[in-house]
């Protein structure tokens, strides 16, 4: 099974490698006791409850210990988003602080997501490069930027999600190094759906994720979005038709991104295939409002990811996807 590759990918299919040819070294404490572990894991999992249902759903398919694991990923993953994206003052001080504590002896911390997640890394000999491009990605957003190309947005992509799902599979397993470009190309993927849902809350926080070339290309400029976010989501038909595009292209990278499933660990097989197509189907929603995605926020309903499940596992089951 071979993927098919783009010329973006390549450049970022050299920054997965990386890590993997850089022998780690044990420069951490062993992890104590798993039960040391319990409050903290239980902890993790309640921040996953509360910020990400298609998360927690997905999560409940795994094996406990592993469950566990993803959840101090969400967990740690959340907290570093969030100290860029809640916090008021002194961002970057605050981000380098934690990036200092997640890296740096961080068992001897006391906090629960700290904690967790360096018990995980360590079990599952997660690659600090993969950390350490995440933290980069996410420290991008310090400042309000703006990508010309899809080139350059599949850089941002890959640090703040095809990371995770690189983490991800430390986690669950994979048969060999064949499922990196899928996992990169699902990473991708994943953070178009994100960008593509919160149009019009990223521009209330000064960001537009949206290839600027793109945007030209159909006649678009940043006003039309600042004019949908004021007009109460009011949509054009050149919204439409660029909207249409990026669907489509981000449908055909779950596409060729999702037989990759068939390469991880029997065990979450389930969980990875049923956190991707329930995070597909936020495009369908976005669909069914028109493209207004300027004062609508595109979601799964709960019944919505419970009718969808059968089908997912009858997928993950016979690597049909």
């Amino acid at each position: 099974m071979t993927v098919q590759l783009d010329t973006w990918e390549h450049r970022l299919l050299a920054q997965a490698y990386v890590p993997l040819e850089i022998r780690a070294r044990h420069d951490m404490e062993s992890a104590s006791s798993h039960a040391h572990y319990q409050d903290a894991y239980a902890h993790c999992q309640t921040v996953t409850e509360q910020h990400s249902r298609t998360f927690s759903v997905a999560s409940k398919l795994l094996p406990h210990e592993q469950r566990q694991a993803i959840h101090a990923l969400y967990a740690f993953c959340r907290i570093s988003d969030d100290l860029v994206d809640r916090e008021s003052w002194d961002r970057a001080n605050k981000l380098e602080n934690w990036r200092h504590r997640v890296l740096s002896n961080p068992l001897r911390d006391d906090d629960p997501v700290v904690l967790a997640w360096a018990d995980t890394r360590i079990r599952y000999h997660i690659p600090r490069q993969y950390i350490e491009q995440l933290l980069d990605g996410i420290a991008g957003d310090l400042t309000p930027a703006r990508y010309e190309t899809f080139a350059e947005l599949s850089q941002y992509c890959y640090a703040v999600a095809s990371t995770v799902g690189l983490m991800v599979m430390h986690i669950v397993g994979y048969t060999d190094r064949e499922a990196i470009p899928y996992a990169v190309k699902l990473g991708v993927a994943l953070q178009l759906t994100n960008i593509l849902r919160d149009v019009g809350e990223d521009w209330r926080n000064g960001r537009v994720y949206l290839p600027q070339d793109e945007l030209a290309a159909f006649g678009l400029t940043e006003e039309v979005i600042a004019e949908g976010v004021a007009a109460g989501g009011v949509v054009s038909d050149s919204w439409r038709a660029f909207m249409r595009f990026q669907i489509e292209r981000t449908r055909r990278l779950y596409a060729e991104a999702l037989p990759g499933v068939a390469l991880l660990g029997k065990d979450g097989r389930f969980a990875v295939g049923a956190a991707a197509e329930l995070y597909r189907a936020i495009l369908n929603d976005i669909e069914a409002h028109d493209y207004n995605v300027f004062t609508h926020r595109a979601h799964t309903s709960d019944g919505r990811k419970l009718s969808l499940l059968p089908g997912i596992w009858w997928r993950a089951r016979f690597g049909k996807f």
